[in-house]
């Protein structure tokens, strides 16, 4: 699944539609999706989805627009919405209202509101990976998959309240496929957290699958850390550059887009 240098000539061209209110919080996401994916609806030749929620930093939906861009050249629709851990709850009513969104709304934006690939970066890996634990958190529903980038989940996720390892110890299934990626120079969450849990889920003979880039926290999504913004930023280091792809094709082979040979 490792991204090669063909993805380039495989690329679509892709669009970008900001600021869509997605709940009555009236947090706002974005779409990044391949060019004429508006037209479709329904689940008949709708494009391959991914709901991307972003880490800790409040409202940072941006921060992941190199790598939704990305995954949208490789034919998939990225819906990416703000939410904000700060809140009273941790965000957890505007992860699961941006949920509902994407469930109820895809198919008129081009993509699959019932079949998608719930993925989280940081601090949104935990909830993600909750979502298909617990579903009756979320009437019932799962994903179609789970893709895990540089996270914890040894702590509550937010979108459920109990810690994904401790579901799992408990006898919890996800049920669908998990893909994780950590940089294996992550220095803010360590990549043992990613082989602790795909260690867990390996023991029953659950579909998992883990590639740790030669990369940090920021640059398994295309992105460095700028300490007087405070935020993560696009960079064009070769090595953001390169985890991002693999990123990105792990994004849309999950979601069953192109991905990467």
């Amino acid at each position: 699944m490792a991204p090669d240098m063909g993805m380039a000539d495989r690329a679509v061209e892709t669009e970008t539609v900001r600021g869509l209110v997605y709940g009555p919080s009236g947090k706002r996401l974005d779409i990044h999706r391949p060019v004429g994916a508006s037209g479709a609806s329904g689940t008949s030749g709708a494009t391959p989805t991914v709901l991307l929620w972003h880490g800790i930093g409040p409202d940072e939906r941006d921060v992941l627009e190199p790598l939704a861009r990305t995954t949208a050249a490789l034919g998939v629709l990225v819906l990416v919405p703000d939410w904000r851990s700060d809140a009273e709850d941790g965000g957890r009513s505007h992860l699961l209202e941006s949920l509902a969104f994407v469930r109820k709304e895809a198919g008129g934006l081009g993509g699959d509101g019932e079949s998608f690939v719930l993925a989280g970066w940081s601090a949104g890996a935990g909830p993600a990976l909750g979502v298909a634990l617990r579903p009756e958190s979320v009437e019932g529903w799962r994903p179609t998959a789970v893709v895990g980038l540089a996270g914890r989940y040894d702590m509550p996720a937010r979108t459920t309240g109990t810690a994904p390892l401790d579901d799992l110890a408990a006898g919890r299934d996800p049920g669908v496929p998990v893909h994780l990626v950590h940089g294996s120079r992550d220095a803010v969450v360590d990549a043992h957290r990613s082989r602790d849990l795909a260690e867990a889920l390996r023991a029953p003979g659950r579909a998992v699958t883990l590639q740790e880039p030669d990369t940090d926290h920021a640059g398994v999504i295309m992105t460095a850390y700028d300490p007087a913004a405070d935020r993560c930023v696009p960079t064009t280091a070769e090595h953001a550059v390169r985890a991002g792809r693999t990123v990105a094709g792990v994004l849309a082979e999950a979601a069953g887009g192109g991905g990467a040979a």
